[in-house]
């Protein structure tokens, strides 16, 4: 923590020699400031008038305007760089915070961001949330990040608790909404965008791919290379999430190429690694001469491998496997698993620009409501 002394520095830069908190004067000529019991430079504590330090101290420290203060604390400000270092550093010296409250009513902005994402353990959608705080907090917002598990009931519980706080935006993965979501969100009348999936009825705008369709190119793709008895292994009580939208498209390759559709429906959202040996389970009871699996997401499918190999099943010899998303255990995995490749990181740097653009009204309400951002089929030695 920075002295007095360095205040008083920055203040004589000023032409102030002079600095006054709370009726108690401190000068470069004073050892010993009038009203204090102890040195502030010795290690000792001013006695205080008040509880609490407040902007119009800092302000007469250096003296400058409160106002001058108030824009030197904002990233965005146009006040001198010298001045912002001064007053940074009188702040850190006198201990004073912020009060983002009384700024937020005085210019109406909350000046925070709510995001809500269904698992705070999934790698990707980590990815998503460092991304978006990293652009956020670059241009002076804050992310406020929930977690909905899945569950679109305990999602509009989220969404009521952020609107209460005013946010400027918010940020929603697309799992389904229940109505009363989709209501408040429409009343808010603030921007919303929806990412990881194109829903087929967005509350406003969308970033991402569509699901449905990257599974559809991703069976077409592996039936190319013969598979014909191809099994999804997917989750149950999954209506509107991005899992439901990938058996549809699933469903929809296997009509095409007029094949039989193989369906294995295990755990409700999010199945996981440990999964893989009851989904092994289900599908070689239910189509015991089955070709290939494709899993939901990828620690699915490496749990299926893992299940494989614990019962000499060779992979993909006897029974071959993919999965979705290109996790970091795809890569690592022996066999490496062929799955569908997505950039987590990238879907949320693009969506915080889109929120940017919509908050400094350069979204032109001519523009598509859809964000879309490319995948790829990645073929490794698993299928």
């Amino acid at each position: 923590m920075l002295g007095i002394s360095s205040v008083l520095e920055f203040a004589r830069e000023k032409g102030h020699p002079h600095i006054v908190i709370d009726n108690t004067v401190y000068s470069a000529q004073m050892r010993r400031a009038r009203g204090c019991e102890r040195d502030m430079d010795g290690g000792g504590k001013a006695e205080r008038h008040q509880d609490s330090m407040r902007m119009r101290d800092v302000a007469n420290a250096l003296g400058v305007s409160s106002m001058t203060v108030s824009r030197a604390l904002r990233r965005d400000t146009s006040v001198a760089p010298d001045t912002r270092a001064a007053v940074l550093k009188a702040v850190a010296a006198l201990g004073y915070v912020p009060d983002q409250t009384a700024g937020s009513l005085s210019s109406r902005r909350s000046r925070f961001v709510a995001a809500l994402i269904p698992s705070l353990n999934n790698p990707h959608f980590s990815e998503t949330a460092q991304a978006l705080s990293t652009e956020f907090e670059a241009r002076g917002l804050q992310l406020l990040l929930g977690y909905t598990n899945y569950d679109a009931v305990k999602e509009e519980a989220l969404v009521t608790a952020m609107l209460r706080r005013k946010p400027e935006a918010i940020v929603l993965t697309n799992d389904g909404h229940t109505k009363a979501t989709r209501a408040m969100l429409h009343r808010a009348k603030i921007p919303v965008f929806e990412m990881w999936d194109l829903p087929k009825k967005p509350i406003g705008r969308s970033v991402g791919f569509s699901n449905t369709q990257a599974m559809h190119d991703f069976v077409r793709a592996l039936a190319e290379k013969g598979y014909r008895r191809i099994v999804f292994l997917g989750e149950r009580d999954d209506e509107g999430t991005r899992g439901a939208a990938r058996r549809a498209g699933y469903l929809a390759a296997i009509a095409e190429l007029g094949l039989e559709p193989r369906l294995s429906n295990i755990i409700r959202p999010p199945a996981t690694m440990s999964d893989g040996a009851a989904g092994l389970d289900l599908v070689l009871s239910e189509w015991p001469d089955s070709d290939l699996i494709i899993c939901v997401s990828d620690p699915l499918a490496f749990g299926v491998i893992m299940a494989c190999r614990s019962r000499a099943i060779s992979v993909p010899e006897t029974l071959a496997v993919a999965g979705f998303g290109d996790f970091e255990v795809a890569r690592v995995s022996h066999p490496g698993i062929t799955t569908v490749s997505i950039d987590a990181h990238a879907i949320g740097q693009r969506t915080a620009q889109a929120v940017l653009d919509a908050l400094a009204d350069r979204t032109s309400a001519r523009e598509p409501r859809n964000l879309i951002l490319p995948i790829q089929i990645t073929m490794r030695e698993s299928a």
